[in-house]
Order: C-alpha cells, then sequence, then structure tokens
C-alpha cells in the first residue's frame, strides 16, 4: 500500500487532461498541414530497404499510448510529476515544429496485415497518416516514458520493462512507420527535453557578475562560430553529415555558458553530470579530456604545495598515488568524478575553465576545501591543474593565513608546481578576495 500513498493523482490527472487533447490536435494539424502540400519528399538511406517489416510489432508500438497515461500517474512527487509533463509537452511541440518546418513522408509500401495485428495498423491508419516523420515523437516519448517506469521499477521486472520499450522504439522501423533518420532526431528530441527540465535540484544558476565579461564574450562568441560552421557543414554534407549537428549542439551550449549562463549549462551535482547533459555535451567533454591528458602529459599528475594538500589535474585511472589521497575537491565542470574519487570524502564546485570565477563562486570553493581539510591529504584539481585549481589553493592560503599576499601564495604554488599559470587578472580577484577576508574579521559594534 506505501505505493499508493501520497502521489499527487489529481495533478497527474489535469497533466493528462491537457497533454492527450494539445498531443491529437497538434500532431493532427500537422498532418493535415503537410497533406495539403503537393510535394513531399523522403529522407532515407539505401540500406534500409533491408529492414524486415514485423507485423507484430505493432502491438508494442501502439502499447506506448497506455503506458504514457500511466507513466503521469506513476510519478512519485509533484517536482518529479512536472517535469516529467513539461517534458512530455515540449517533445510533442519540438516535434510538431520539425513537421511543419520539415515536411517529409514514410516512402515504404506496408504489406497487407490480417487479424489482430491488421485491425491494429487500421486503427494507425485512421489517425496517423504517412506524414510526421522527423523526428519521430515515437522514440521521444518512449525515452521519457521509459525512464518514469525504470525509475519506479526493480529487478526482473526493469528487465522486462527494459526490453519492452526496446522493442517500443526498434518498432517504428519493423511496422514502417519511419524512416531511420526520423528515430535519430526523435531520440535527440528526447534527449534535449530531458536536459531543459532536469530533475530538482539541478537548476540554471546562471552568473550575474562575472569577473571579465569581455573575455567570456569574445570565447562565447568563438565557441558559437565553431557551432554555427558545423551547422553549415552539416547542411552541406547531408547525409551522414547530419551527425555534425551533435559536436554542433555540444558547442553552442558551451557558448551559452560563457555568454551567461555559467557552469550550470553542464548539470553537474555532487561530481556527476545529468544524463542529459552527459550525452549533448560528450564532443565536447572528450575533446576536453584529450586536450587535459595532451598538455600535461610531460609533467606529474599532482604536487604537493604542502604538508596534506595535493594539486593537480583531473585524475584518471593511472593518477592515484600510494598512499593515496584522503578526500577529493573537484573543480571541473566538464568532467565526472570517477567511482573512485567518490568513494571518499569529495567535494564539487562546478567553474569554468579559461575564465576568472566570480567572488562567490571562490568563496564557494574555498569553504569546500575548509571541509575537506581534516580529511587530508586533499587533491585539488581542475582539468589541468594551472589555472582553476591553482586559484582556489592561492586563495586558500591567503584564508588560513598560510600567504600573506596574492603574490606570496602563487610563489608557493609555482615552487610546487611550476606550470601554475596565474596572471594579472587572476592576481586582481585574489586581492579582491583578501579584501573580503579583512572586513569578515573586523570586529562589529554591538
Amino acid at each position: 500500500m506505501h505505493f499508493f500513498r501520497n502521489r499527487p493523482w489529481p495533478r497527474a490527472l489535469g497533466w493528462l487532461l491537457l497533454l492527450g487533447p494539445f498531443f491529437f490536435l497538434s500532431y493532427g494539424l500537422a498532418n493535415w498541414w503537410t497533406g495539403q502540400l503537393g510535394h513531399v519528399g523522403s529522407l532515407v538511406f539505401g540500406w534500409e530497404h533491408r529492414i524486415p517489416f514485423w507485423a507484430w510489432t505493432i502491438v508494442p508500438y501502439m502499447s506506448l499510448d497506455a503506458l504514457y497515461a500511466g507513466s503521469l500517474f506513476l510519478c512519485a512527487s509533484r517536482a518529479e510529476l512536472d517535469a516529467h509533463a513539461r517534458r512530455l509537452l515540449s517533445a510533442s511541440a519540438l516535434s510538431v515544429l520539425g513537421f511543419l518546418l520539415f515536411p517529409l513522408q514514410f516512402s515504404f509500401v506496408r504489406p497487407a496485415v490480417a487479424g489482430l495485428n491488421g485491425w491494429l495498423f487500421e486503427v494507425l491508419a485512421g489517425f496517423d497518416k504517412p506524414y510526421n516523420q522527423a523526428p519521430s515523437l515515437h522514440v521521444s516519448l518512449a525515452l521519457l516514458v521509459g525512464l518514469v517506469y525504470w525509475r519506479h521499477s526493480r529487478g526482473l521486472l526493469r528487465g522486462l520493462l527494459a526490453v519492452w520499450f526496446g522493442l517500443i522504439a526498434l518498432s517504428v522501423y519493423t511496422t514502417f512507420q519511419h524512416h531511420f533518420i526520423d528515430g535519430v532526431a526523435g531520440a535527440a528530441v528526447g534527449v534535449c527535453c530531458l536536459y531543459l527540465f532536469p530533475d530538482a535540484p539541478r537548476a540554471w544558476q546562471p552568473v550575474r557578475a562575472p569577473a571579465d565579461r569581455p573575455w567570456r564574450r569574445r570565447l562565447a562568441a568563438g565557441y558559437g562560430l565553431g557551432a554555427a560552421v558545423l551547422l553549415a557543414a552539416a547542411t552541406a554534407l547531408g547525409g551522414w553529415g547530419w551527425l555534425l549537428l551533435w559536436p554542433a549542439g555540444a558547442l553552442l551550449l558551451v557558448g551559452l555558458a560563457y555568454a551567461g549562463l555559467g557552469a550550470s549549462v553542464f548539470q553537474k551535482l555532487d561530481g556527476r553530470q545529468s544524463f542529459a547533459a552527459r550525452l549533448l555535451l560528450a564532443p565536447y567533454r572528450l575533446s576536453a579530456w584529450i586536450s587535459s591528458r595532451l598538455f600535461t602529459r610531460r609533467q606529474a599528475p599532482a604536487a604537493e604545495v604542502l604538508p596534506g594538500l595535493w594539486l593537480g589535474r583531473a585524475p584518471g585511472r593511472a593518477d592515484w598515488p600510494t598512499p593515496t589521497y584522503g578526500s577529493v575537491l573537484d573543480l571541473t565542470a566538464e568532467f565526472n568524478l570517477s567511482k573512485t574519487a567518490r568513494a571518499r570524502p569529495h567535494q564539487s564546485v562546478p567553474l569554468l575553465d579559461l575564465v576568472l570565477p566570480s567572488l562567490e563562486e571562490l568563496q564557494a570553493a574555498v569553504a569546500a576545501l575548509h571541509r575537506l581539510w581534516p580529511h587530508r591529504p586533499v587533491l585539488v584539481h581542475c582539468a589541468l591543474g594551472y589555472s582553476r585549481s591553482a586559484l582556489v589553493v592561492a586563495a586558500w592560503l591567503l584564508a588560513t593565513g598560510r600567504a600573506a599576499t596574492p603574490a606570496e601564495a602563487v610563489a608557493q604554488l609555482r615552487a610546487a608546481r611550476p606550470q601554475v599559470h596565474l596572471t594579472e587578472r587572476h592576481l586582481a580577484v585574489l586581492a579582491a578576495y583578501q579584501a573580503t577576508l579583512a572586513v569578515e574579521s573586523q570586529p562589529t559594534l554591538s
């Protein structure tokens, strides 16, 4: 009985009464509009003609409607329900927009089917025309709905549901409803909806007062230009070239981070990025990891600044010494903490690469290092161990009285790790941070 308690079922019913009519009206409108066009093309690879037609897969295909409705009532909290419903709503809206902007139709002839399966195909044909192809809304919804059932199931039931939702995704091809590119686009839309409405408490936290706004804007423009070039290349190449939209989207998101959205673009909580962020940003994250290994390949992974305090790069499997670190402070936004790091006391304060943190971000990072200090030796790391982590350690040296000035703190760091790269801009941030320490230490008048 515990399962049935405290679930927001009246709100779930309200969402269903909104989502159902919205889906049927918008989807039907797109079908009708495309049917009025004089010529509607198709986007299909030659190898797709070898995809078999399996009439029985109409059963998992049609089952998504019931599973869709049930997923709303499965949500255990108002926050989970609202996030899930907004994802479903946005998936429908984005897909219909795609149908209208890029009208396509299915180009294969479906064989005649008799019996129950034939009747199901007739029911489907009464509503669904051979249009509304890319992105496949069926694949988008299978992903979003399937994740809710995955979250609320265990053991054998979870395995059976995973197989069933896999069949639902496969059925868009084996029932001759969609071409290959439609399913890929549908999966991308589903992931984007997960990203746009992340699970709480991964909330958007824009940077309101960046320390070096002009430099951030230049970086944002550079990443935006890279995204535009990849988009143009994908359009020109066509076919498999459309896969360039993935790195283009990743660069666009990183550009938005520097434009003002900050590290929240990476949706990192307790050292782990959200599932959607990991997927969408995978091209950028992979290139950043390769870059971190190349730039540090001739240096030690970490250096001891003072007894119990280490400064270094994001640790790989071979970077854990013996005896190992007692705790880890992760300052990267782009990488996940490994299982090895999360198995010990750890803190994560995501900071963007190549730019100065805000004063609030720097204070949060220093406070995290304070909390980890009893669990020393502490490894403080960013991607390379040259800038972000160095700045935080320098601020901590000032906060604990182990350095009297920013220049002295930086000198201590460079003595241990000569590759540390802190400029006059970083020294100015340290000076501003030290000024806050002086204000906090002054006695208050009663």
